[in-house]
């Protein structure tokens, strides 16, 4: 693969509306060329026969199964609250308005 040149990532920079010290120009260069080679090994590997996979390692569920099971009384909860109306939970109004 070509080197990336100094001149490559000014004129993207340029695009994107960058403003880069030389410099940074260096350091980005070396940079974004390191990434793009290594981009090109990637792409010189004989992957036929290989499966793709989003993980190196099977992932096992662990969440638990769903299960039916007493819930607290509704009567007791509305009692600890600090204020209730109707049955329910009474919050103060975010924006002050009444509905």
């Amino acid at each position: 693969m070509a080197s990336l040149r100094r001149e490559d990532v000014a004129h993207v920079a340029k695009l994107a509306r960058l403003t880069m010290s030389d410099a940074e120009l260096d350091k980005f260069t070396a940079q974004l060329g390191q990434v793009l080679d290594h981009a090109g090994d990637m792409n010189a590997l004989d992957l036929e026969g290989v499966i793709p996979t989003a993980h190196p390692f099977g992932l096992i569920n662990v969440v638990r199964d769903d299960e039916r099971r007493a819930c607290l009384d509704h009567d007791v909860v509305i009692a600890m609250a600090p204020d209730a109306e109707d049955g329910r939970f009474a919050v103060p109004r975010i924006l002050g308005e009444a509905p």
